[in-house]
């Protein structure tokens, strides 16, 4: 059975290691190959969301959910990540900074049980393209919260500071769209 507090507890003792991204990487692995466990432990998705479950100065542990059909605006951790998924799909596009702003370099489907791992230097944008929530846990090496970070807004081809209202701005506008979407279902 999934638990929060051993599981933090796992994770801080995994920046131990030599490769502590590996270490995290593989708690997370055993961590999602029982989905119903982690929901369970976390509770069933009912909006879109960010949730800190744990923050250091070395590591930040987040509780993410995506709303249906939600995305993300380009932007970076300066950090490795690790993003296991217990429910649903994310759709991440790489981008590479270039004279002219952000180009794509790849992109990567995350189903349920998955476990993806971004280097510090990389540039994501995320989408949920499904019709039912998406559920992940997020595991930082580092402040996640603390760390000035970049993102690219739409339109315009100049790296922004990341702006944690505006994101907060994104998962509310996807929530009110996804409420208004299911009234009378």
């Amino acid at each position: 059975m999934f638990n929060v507090d051993h599981f933090i507890a796992d994770c801080r003792a995994g920046l131990t290691e030599p490769s502590p991204e590996l270490a995290i990487k593989a708690l997370l692995e055993r961590a999602v190959a029982e989905p119903r466990d982690v929901e369970g432990a976390l509770g069933t998705p009912r909006q879109g969301e960010i949730r800190v479950l744990h923050r250091s100065p070395e590591l930040t542990v987040l509780n993410v959910i995506w709303t249906p059909g939600m995305a993300i605006n380009p932007h970076d951790h300066r950090m490795w990540a690790a993003i296991a998924l217990y429910g649903g799909r994310e759709d991440n596009v790489f981008h590479r900074r270039g004279p002219g702003g952000l180009t794509v370099a790849g992109g990567r489907q995350v189903e349920t049980g998955d476990v993806l791992m971004l280097g510090p230097a990389v540039i994501h944008s995320v989408a949920n393209p499904l019709q039912t929530f998406t559920a992940a846990i997020h595991v930082y090496g580092g402040d996640l919260v603390g760390t000035p970070r970049s993102e690219w807004l739409p339109g315009r081809a100049d790296e922004c500071p990341f702006d944690v209202d505006r994101a907060r701005q994104v998962f509310a506008e996807a929530n009110e769209r996804w409420r208004a979407q299911t009234v009378g279902r």
